[in-house]
């Protein structure tokens, strides 16, 4: 299993969010690449970057600054936000990102997933599906839908998808623990799962770990890398 540091950029900044909510937000670093250097100091093998903007707004606002990232460090750099067409997917494989995260898009057309996988292939396609309530929601956390995430999931893997992302929008930012149970849910599907959201401790990454013989492979770290209780190089250690 992999511990994954996340970069939220929204107007050139490094930032987190409370529950995806603009007025929740608090800004860590004006210079993201270094943010990227960093984790990666510590021993990350991969790193999550969203374009906060590109999600709420459609547009991919800070691709120079994704691009930056991509070229300064070797490791593999997963990228979501805005990612609504396929010309988008292929410009970020042209900047170096090693992944493509689809989110809204995803749910509004599943076709596009399908089109992805076949043109890109499945180990570069992750699909992000933001929870709450058991329900999807899209565009930047701000809707949800009647769609079940057990459904959209299921769909999605008869398309050829192999990977999810699955977050529960409640706890992000909120230091509250993963939900644990939504995703032993997801586990039924036989996707790849990367969990997120939550995340405050090494406790709670040793119990993540405990799913990975189901599915769960990889874990995003978020609001707590910039708590004073949690350091990234020991949990990056005890878990993999």
């Amino acid at each position: 299993m992999i511990v994954i540091p996340a970069i939220d950029i929204r107007g050139g900044n490094s930032v987190r969010l409370k529950q995806g909510k603009l007025n929740a937000e608090t800004v860590h670093s004006s210079d993201p690449v270094y943010i990227a250097k960093l984790w990666k100091s510590k021993g990350a093998k991969r790193v999550h970057v969203v374009d906060l903007d590109g999600a709420f707004s459609g547009e991919s606002v800070n691709k120079k600054i994704i691009k930056k990232i991509c070229s300064s460090v070797d490791i593999p750099v997963e990228v979501g936000g805005g990612i609504r067409d396929l010309k988008k997917i292929k410009e970020l494989f042209d900047i170096g990102a090693a992944y493509a995260i689809l989110g809204t898009a995803a749910v509004e057309n599943p076709q596009l997933v399908k089109q992805a996988v076949e043109k890109f292939g499945a180990d570069k396609i992750i699909v992000a599906i933001d929870a709450k309530n058991g329900n999807v929601a899209t565009k930047g956390w701000v809707d949800v839908t009647s769609v079940k995430v057990l459904d959209l999931a299921m769909e999605l893997k008869s398309f050829g998808l192999q990977e999810i992302l699955y977050t529960d929008i409640s706890r992000d930012g909120m230091l509250s623990g993963p939900d644990f149970e939504g995703l032993k849910s997801l586990t039924k599907t036989g996707l790849r799962i990367i969990a997120s959201g939550g995340v405050r401790s090494i406790d709670d990454l040793i119990k993540l770990k405990e799913l990975e013989p189901v599915g769960v492979h990889a874990a995003i770290v978020g609001s707590a890398l910039y708590t004073d209780g949690f350091n990234l190089e020991k949990a990056i250690e005890v878990v993999e």
